[in-house]
């Protein structure tokens, strides 16, 4: 098991500018964002995720110094307000094209493409196939909602591309919308760094999304998952309507089962070896795309992360089709879920009442409404 990163405060100038995800915990937001510090957490809590490494916001915050875009950035949003969509576009504009235009510094550069290199020999897979992920240290923590507002490149080969990509992910902090959403939230935007996660792509047969609870009615005795063939991007963008299970979280006995007409697949092209966006074919668009071992397997998967971090979670995972049966679902990022959660807090504030799974279930049978 690798070590723990020295990230608290006072580690100063020492603190890396890159770093492997099992370097780091869940408390490392700060270092690494919210998506990276929770694969590691994951990692170390022995669940299968896909290796990886993260650019830190020590890295971030180094590349916005050397391309001198830190000291323009709030005299080009002075007097922008949250719904002043001119301003917002433009100045966005302006901002991504100078951050995508400047380069990495050379160690910087020669830093990440040696990493990139280590991770490669790592997967026996020479330019291993990465995602490039923005990891941005204000998103997936309870009360801030700034998930999914920076970006996801899939299928990214190559050390140019991948330093290409990063600085795409960088110049993604100051989209119009998330510029537009830390005005709202009265969120300065020099506190909310960036950091870039590279983590090995799983050769996706099917991938989706899974909660520990019901997200339609908060249900926390069963586990409902959504899937897809090929990446998940098709499920968490909402662009397919997936297949939907529902799975009891004690016997995992599979409940529920929706076959959906699923009429596009992310993939990869084997000839450009990009992602591509197809038309499933018509023969496999009414199949089920999870079979029901799967589904147990995953269940099971969801129940020990949610035995883990001790609250409800909203976990993207995949099945790698390159991979045999048994050891071939992997978990590409978990975080806890918000919108049930976080009402139950306010009913629990009213209440005064515990919170727990039993005060849950209890509380149904008392008030005769039925548990799955």
């Amino acid at each position: 098991m690798a070590t723990h990163l020295n990230t608290a405060a006072g580690a100063g100038s020492s603190a890396p500018e890159l770093c492997w995800f099992e370097e780091v915990r869940k408390d490392d937001v700060a270092l690494v964002g919210g998506k990276c510090s929770s694969l590691g957490e994951l990692i170390n809590a022995g669940v299968r995720v896909p290796p990886g490494f993260a650019l830190t916001t020590h890295g971030y915050a180094r590349f916005m110094r050397d391309a001198g875009v830190s000291g323009e950035i709030p005299g080009m949003l002075e007097g922008c307000g949250h719904d002043d969509l001119d301003h917002l576009e433009s100045a966005s504009k302006a901002i991504r094209e100078m951050i995508e235009q400047h380069p990495f510094a050379w160690e910087l550069e020669d830093a990440v493409a040696e990493y990139y290199r280590r991770l490669s020999v790592r997967c026996m897979v020479p330019a291993v196939p990465v995602a490039v992920r923005s990891s941005a240290t204000a998103e997936d923590l309870p009360g801030a909602s700034f998930a999914g507002q920076q970006d996801t490149y899939l299928w990214i080969r190559g050390v140019d591309d991948v330093l290409h990509h990063a600085r795409r992910c960088i110049s993604s902090l100051f989209t119009a919308r998330a510029i537009a959403y830390r005005i709202r939230m009265g969120f300065p935007h020099e506190e909310v760094a960036l950091s870039v996660g590279f983590q090995k792509m799983a050769n996706s047969y099917t991938a989706g999304v899974m909660f520990t609870l019901h997200p339609g009615n908060g249900d926390r005795s069963v586990i409902a998952i959504d899937s897809n063939f090929g990446f998940g991007e098709s499920v968490v963008s909402g662009e397919v309507t997936p297949d939907h299970f529902v799975v009891n979280k004690i016997t995992l006995d599979i409940l529920e089962r929706t076959i959906c007409n699923k009429e596009i697949t992310y993939t990869v092209d084997p000839k450009t070896q990009k992602s591509v966006k197809i038309e499933t074919p018509f023969e496999r668009q009414n199949v089920q795309s999870l079979i029901d071992e799967e589904i147990v397997e995953l269940a099971r998967m969801g129940k020990a992360i949610e035995k883990h971090y001790g609250r409800q979670m909203d976990i993207e995972w995949a099945v790698d089709k390159d991979l045999p049966a048994g050891g071939n679902i992997f978990i590409l990022q978990a975080r806890p879920e918000t919108v049930w959660s976080e009402k139950r807090e306010k009913e629990a504030a009213v209440a005064g009442k515990a919170t727990s799974a039993m005060d849950f279930i209890l509380s149904s049978l008392l008030t005769g409404k039925k548990v799955s």
